[in-house]
């Protein structure tokens, strides 16, 4: 049983799970049933026009968002999250039952008041909902949480469009719609009782009502890291490129693909599946690690399907009134392709970035960062429909050339994103050749701190050494380089944005500057590592330790971590022929641990100790 599906039977996950589910599930039931009835309602029995009325009530569910988050992510913050959920999902049941009461009577001005009112409410649970994950799941479980709930999100996004059609085209759709939506809002609420208590995280804050306040004091609070504002910024992003997907689908769908209503249903369900899928493929291969490499290679993806997506139409189509003459059309084959693996491109993008704001918030100011997303989120959405305007109705351009350029803007966000992240990329990639070239078990890995600094002690064997203990770590680490090799011009730069420590044993200014960097590094809750013997192993034995480590321990103020390298000995990086990378290589996949020792606190380390615990978890030599 894997990772994510365990913690899905738990709980302190199912409840929550549920909950999430439902609220999400019912708003676009509500949502989309409203929109269905205007649209087949008489000019006489709606206030306004229908394209008037479809344009409110978009507004008029986002602009709590706007007026709402800040006061909410403050409130998440102030009070104890499972009873402060329950509340909210009480509040539901009440404007459902407001909901009910139009949906019976037709009352469509009423209906849009309810809209209103049901966007307060999400805006309200939006905080709690995302701020209560790092509470209850282990660091480790950050990543398969945030993918279970993207993947129920969407389902409910999906199963919510579908059922909302269905319910829609039977008879007495008005009185089944009134019912459906407080059954669902009373299913939620009953869920969100099973949830486990979650203290208040700041529970000293003190709350005036100033909407204006908030908002400001809420996205200072998300600006002043610059890695969560980035999170936000690129989470708003995949929020802009989504909205102007779905919007725009029933037109290309009837425009350019030659579909029926059912035809539009089945794209979304390709999009919203594949994001599901993705989310989930995304925990799958990082095993359950913020992997931030992924983050630009999945934003590539996105560009390379979209365009293809919005290139790759067939011309000619006949007209599919059938269903299933529509699906079953192999000419269209390769399109639903390209927007499965679109919406599987933004799974594996949107997860790590959710995992990565939660896990770098600070505790007592969580859900105000969720509260600055929300509100992110909700400009970014309009700004995308703005885009939609613009694009369609001033330039004239068509849907696919608006799709095109959504590709176009993507493939900058990505660029930006791989200039942020060009170290986690390369990390990917070392990853992926380490795997190739060896067969690596990893032992005791949880030893390495998920926070916090730590000096990381390991046997020098090979060139690959340092390359394999990156890859194995899920965080960055600062390894401490002779200075002939970090400055080598090819590399010297992004070594240096790498975080690598430069030496020269023969220069004891460099000595100096060296040690002061890594008292800094785990001063700031780095992790560095060295290898103390200063040189490859000639015989695969461990050597004896250079002299300065004396100098680093006396300074240290971190855990100390022994860590061995076993199966590298005799391979083509390390000396075993005399001297590394000699002649050609002749064994691969061979068999290569690392195996992470119990670490030492900083007063009780010295060389001696350091050396016999090396040696002890190193083992005879190969």
């Amino acid at each position: 049983m894997t990772k994510s599906s365990s913690l899905l039977f738990q709980r302190r996950f199912f409840p929550y799970f549920v909950t999430q589910f439902f609220g999400a599930f019912n708003d676009n039931i509500f949502k989309n049933v409203l929109l269905l009835f205007v649209a087949f309602a008489g000019a006489e029995s709606l206030p306004v026009s229908s394209n008037l009325f479809i344009n409110l009530a978009a507004g008029l569910f986002i602009l709590p968002f706007f007026l709402f988050s800040a006061s909410a992510g403050l409130l998440a913050d102030k009070y104890e999250k499972s009873a402060f959920i329950r509340k909210v999902k009480l509040l539901e049941i009440a404007i459902m039952l407001l909901g009910a009461i139009g949906f019976v009577t037709h009352s469509y001005g009423v209906l849009l008041l309810i809209l209103f009112l049901m966007g307060t409410q999400s805006a309200i649970f939006g905080p709690v909902k995302y701020a209560l994950l790092p509470q209850q799941l282990k660091p480790s479980e950050l990543v398969p949480g945030n993918a279970l709930v993207e993947t129920g999100t969407f389902m409910a996004i999906l199963l919510g469009t579908i059922g909302a059609g269905i319910i829609a085209s039977l008879d007495f759709s008005a009185e089944i719609a009134a019912g459906a939506v407080v059954i669902f809002a009373f299913l939620g609420y009953l869920a969100s009782r099973w949830i486990p208590q979650a203290p208040a995280s700041a529970p000293e804050l003190r709350f005036r009502w100033r909407p204006i306040a908030h908002t400001k004091r809420t996205l200072t609070i998300a600006k002043s890291n610059r890695t969560i504002y980035r999170s936000i910024l690129a989470i708003s992003w995949f929020w802009f490129l989504g909205a102007s997907y779905l919007t725009q689908f029933p037109n290309f769908t009837h425009q350019y693909l030659h579909g029926s209503e059912t035809a539009v249903s089945f794209l979304l369900a390709l999009f919203s599946v594949g994001i599901a899928l993705g989310s989930l493929l995304y925990d799958r291969l990082t095993k359950h690690r913020i992997e931030l490499g992924l983050i630009p290679l999945s934003g590539f993806a996105i560009t390379l399907f979209g365009y293809l997506f919005a290139t790759q139409i067939p011309e000619a189509l006949p007209n599919y009134a059938n269903f299933i003459r529509f699906v079953s059309a192999s000419v269209l084959w390769p399109t639903f392709g390209y927007l499965f693996l679109l919406g599987m491109s933004g799974g594996m993008f949107i997860v790590p970035l959710y995992a990565l704001m939660q896990q770098k918030a600070k505790v007592n100011e969580r859900a105000q960062v969720i509260a600055a997303l929300n509100i992110y989120n909700s400009l970014f959405m309009v700004l995308s429909a703005i885009l939609g305007i613009v694009a369609l109705s001033v330039i004239h351009l068509s849907i696919p050339q608006l799709f095109g350029l959504l590709a176009i803007f993507n493939l900058i966000v990505s660029i930006a994103l791989l200039y942020q992240f060009p170290v986690h990329v390369t990390r990917l990639f070392v990853w992926l050749m380490t795997r190739t070239l060896y067969r690596v078990r990893e032992k005791n890995l949880e030893q390495l701190p998920q926070e916090g600094g730590a000096l990381l002690i390991c046997n020098h064997v090979s060139y690959m050494d340092a390359l394999l203990l990156s890859a194995a770590s899920n965080r960055l680490i600062r390894f401490v380089m002779e200075e002939d090799y970090a400055n080598f011009p090819v590399v010297a730069g992004f070594l240096r944005r790498a975080g690598v420590i430069p030496i020269n044993a023969r220069r004891g200014s460099t000595i100096r500057r060296a040690f002061g960097e890594v008292e800094q590094a785990l001063k700031n809750g780095e992790l560095v590592c060295i290898f103390p013997e200063g040189r490859l192993t000639p015989d695969g034995n461990i050597q004896p330790f250079m002299r300065g480590l004396d100098i680093i321990l006396s300074r240290c103020k971190a855990p100390v971590i022994p860590i061995a390298l076993k199966g590298l000995w005799g391979s083509y990086f390390s000396r075993y022929k005399g001297r590394a990378c000699k002649g050609v290589p002749s064994c691969w996949l061979a068999k290569v641990a690392i195996e992470v020792g119990e670490p030492i606190a900083p007063e009780h380390a010295n060389i001696e100790k350091l050396q016999l615990a090396l040696t002890n978890l190193r083992g005879a030599a190969e």
